[in-house]
């Protein structure tokens, strides 16, 4: 019987299956992300053009609050587990964020899910 490795350290650095990693978000060469900033919180969307911390995002969804999920990192992955008690912001075209401090790939089954967030308005 053959023992399926689940991952492998080498000189310190721990590796695993590819095919044990989430699939990510890309569109027409552009990942999907969440965007942290120092002024404007957190952003959703594709990630267009990086310059320093200049960021423009096409398909943007600011995230103002979100439940079902812990961390930045595990939303980006898994994606908020409570949808209807986030409150995303309405999709915008396109936006540049300033002073982008953190930029996080998102796995494609969590996209699935803070897009289909309805959009909170007053």
């Amino acid at each position: 019987m053959k023992k399926k490795v689940e991952s492998l350290v080498i000189k310190g650095v721990e590796y695993v299956p590819k095919d044990s990693l989430p699939e990510m978000a890309i569109r027409d060469g552009q990942d999907f992300v969440l965007v942290r900033s120092r002024d404007s919180g957190v952003h959703a969307g594709y990630l267009a053009e990086k310059n320093g911390t200049e960021v423009v995002l096409n398909d943007s969804i600011r995230i103002w609050l979100w439940k079902g999920a812990a961390t930045l990192s595990q939303l980006a992955m898994d994606g908020p587990k409570d949808p209807g008690g986030c409150k995303f912001g309405v999709p915008l075209p396109e936006i540049t964020v300033m002073g982008a401090c953190e930029i996080i790939p998102c796995s494609d089954d969590a996209r699935k899910i803070i897009e289909g967030v309805k959009s909170w308005k007053r």
